[in-house]
Formats: C-alpha cells, sequence, structure tokens
C-alpha cells in the first residue's frame, strides 16, 4: 500500500511506510563486530567498487534490493483498495507487505492479504515484477481475488471497492502494476495527473 502501525517492528511495518521513512536500510556498525562502517574500496568481479565496508573483518554491506509484495485485490467483482491511518484522506491504495522467512511470494501476498483485511485468497496470479530503483525495492504484484468478510487491521482505518473503470493508477511503485492488469481486462489505464497525485497525497510529501 502507500503504511503500517508505528507498533510493529520495522520487519512488520506495511511497505509504503517505510518508503515514506527511508529509501535503504541505514547500517552505521557491523553485525559481525560492531566496528563503524566506512565508504571503502574494494576489489569485485567488475572491478574496484566503493561500498558501506567493515575495515575491520571485512563485511560489506551490499544494499540489495528488497523484494516488496503486493495484491490488487478482487473483491465481489470489484477491485479493493484500503487507506492507512496514517495517510491523508483521500490516498487509498494497494495492500502490500514483506516476505516471511520460509514463505513462497504468493504465500506471502496471501498472509499480508489475510492480516491486513481477514480476507481469504482463493487464487493467486502474477500480474508483473517492477523495479523500484528509488526505493532500491524490488515490487512483485499479485492478481488475488478474495472472500470473505473484511475486517481491517489496527493500521487501516478505511477501504473502498472500485469499479475497473473508475480505477485510477498513481505514477510510483506499486502504481504501475495496476495499468497492466487493467490491460489484461480490457480497460485502458487512466493515472492521477500530478495535480490529483499530490492533492491525494498532501500532507505526506
Amino acid at each position: 500500500m502507500e503504511a503500517a502501525s508505528a507498533a510493529k517492528s520495522f520487519r512488520h511495518d506495511s511497505y509504503e511506510q517505510q518508503q515514506e521513512e527511508q529509501a535503504v536500510t541505514n547500517f552505521n556498525y557491523c553485525p559481525n563486530c560492531a566496528t563503524p562502517l566506512m565508504m571503502l574500496v574494494a576489489d569485485e568481479d567488475t572491478g574496484p567498487v566503493e561500498r558501506l565496508r567493515c575495515p575491520a573483518c571485512g563485511f560489506t554491506h551490499w544494499n540489495n534490493p528488497v523484494p516488496v509484495l503486493a495484491a490488487i485485490v478482487e473483491y465481489r467483482g470489484q477491485v479493493l483498495l484500503a487507506r492507512n491511518a496514517a495517510w491523508p484522506g483521500k490516498m487509498f491504495a494497494l495492500i502490500t507487505g514483506f516476505m516471511e522467512a520460509d514463505e513462497t511470494p504468493q504465500e506471502g501476498i496471501a498472509r499480508e492479504l489475510k492480516e491486513e483485511t481477514n480476507l481469504d485468497a482463493c487464487s493467486v496470479d502474477l500480474v508483473g515484477v517492477y523495479d523500484f530503483q528509488r526505493m532500491n525495492q524490488v515490487i512483485i504484484a499479485y492478481h488475488v481475488v478474495a472472500e470473505g468478510e473484511v475486517r481491517l487491521s489496527p493500521e487501516l482505518v478505511d477501504w473502498r471497492l472500485y469499479d475497473l473503470p473508475d480505477l485510477k493508477c498513481w505514477p510510483a511503485g506499486t502504481g504501475y502494476a495496476l495499468p497492466d492488469w487493467l490491460r489484461t481486462r480490457g480497460h485502458e489505464p487512466v493515472f492521477f495527473t500530478p495535480q490529483e497525485n499530490a492533492e491525494r497525497r498532501r500532507g505526506l510529501d
């Protein structure tokens, strides 16, 4: 989605709240020996590369992109978008989250859906994989057909159902998965204008 409860740990905060807070995990100290990390040059396969490294034990912070799961939730023939408690009133987005250890991406997005909305995933189909270089993330987006009764987690305060022609896509992150899916349903996607997008995000930027 475009957030989550501050009471949750970093690992369990939903995608867009972390997105608003920081682009990458900040490493200041070596996780092996607690020595302060430094930007150091070392030889790699492609030649000399400067990265955060430990001058004591040689640990390297590779800063690999983080995989993020997203769900275009189809519920009773419409698409469900939700709003986080910390967002402006006009801001609704996809259900998102991070994978846990020992689960597949499909299992992960089904779990996130259940945790955040109480809905059960009936089918989970890949929409696409999207790079989000500004946030150093890779988004794995699914179309999830869901059933059950909506009961929001404490981090969410509202949800809405949209007919496909009424959906508007946002020009960042998970917003690029939505148009690809809409085209598979025979709908040419419409994006928020820059002014509309700024208005829906007012208070976050």
